[in-house]
């Protein structure tokens, strides 16, 4: 690869768009993925995630958008995660498998009573940054929107909330609202970032960056922005490498991001 093959990549349109969705997954998945890291809430994450397959298999099944159905499913599935947990009894580990299982058996049911064949489904399997569409960017930005507007307003009430939530409480915190509040944002931060790595792996985009931030800081604001920093540098390499040699991007970013915690670990062990 030369250089005027590298520069050359940037020209074209899908890469443009791919770049965004980068930019925007990592800011995205920085902000809400040191929320889930710092409260240990990282298989409630997935959990949605994997409940969202559903909404996409009835999606493919009825004729509309994927990442609708998915949305739908993602936030059906945050909310009853949460209300099983605070109001109907249930250990926080068996709401997160009753929904996932739940999301999963419909999902496959869904697509296999799908006339014809789903070339796409496996885009939202393991992602497929290189297609991402104008739609999807838009629907990131205003996510990134969102999620800015509701840490600056509400920033100190979600750290308390994380680092310790019995505190928050006896601090007159309405921590039940807030939950509720940021558990849709983790369902809409799952959703919008499919198509970067895709349902099987977009835990990992959730949690990585954050664990290579916490080599280096536990302060909750820095660990946001070097989880943005680590998440777009990890996201780019790998697109970028995918792209030469030609495999998965979703796959290819995932293991770009854990081969830097390694190295990372290794330089913090050592120095």
């Amino acid at each position: 690869m030369t250089m005027n093959d590298f520069l050359e990549l940037f020209s074209y349109g899908f890469f443009q768009k791919a770049l965004l969705a980068t930019v925007f997954a990592s800011i995205s998945c920085g902000i809400i993925g040191t929320y889930i890291v710092t409260r240990r809430i990282v298989f409630v994450s997935g959990g949605i995630t994997h409940a969202s397959f559903g909404g996409i298999g009835l999606a493919f099944l009825i004729g509309v958008d994927p990442l609708v159905g998915a949305s739908v499913f993602a936030l059906l599935a945050a909310l009853g995660i949460q209300f099983f947990t605070e109001k109907g009894g249930v250990r926080e580990d068996s709401s997160i498998a009753i929904w996932w299982s739940l999301g999963m058996a419909l999902g496959v049911v869904f697509v296999f009573l799908t006339p014809g064949y789903t070339p796409n489904l496996m885009s939202y399997l393991f992602g497929s940054i290189l297609t991402v569409s104008s739609y999807e960017l838009w629907a990131m930005l205003f996510l990134i929107a969102i999620l800015l507007a509701v840490f600056y307003a509400w920033f100190r009430e979600i750290l308390y909330i994380a680092f310790d939530e019995e505190f928050a409480r006896a601090s007159g915190l309405h921590v039940s609202g807030f939950n509720y509040l940021l558990m849709m944002l983790i369902a809409l931060t799952v959703v919008l970032n499919i198509r970067v790595v895709g349902i099987i792996l977009i835990l990992s985009l959730l949690t990585i960056p954050q664990a290579i931030a916490n080599l280096f800081t536990r302060d909750f604001r820095k660990m946001i922005l070097l989880s943005i920093l680590f998440g777009f540098v990890g996201s780019l390499s790998g697109l970028i490498i995918s792209y030469f040699l030609n495999i998965p991007s979703g796959a290819t970013i995932i293991f770009t991001l854990v081969l830097m915690f390694g190295v990372f670990r290794i330089i913090k062990r050592f120095k």
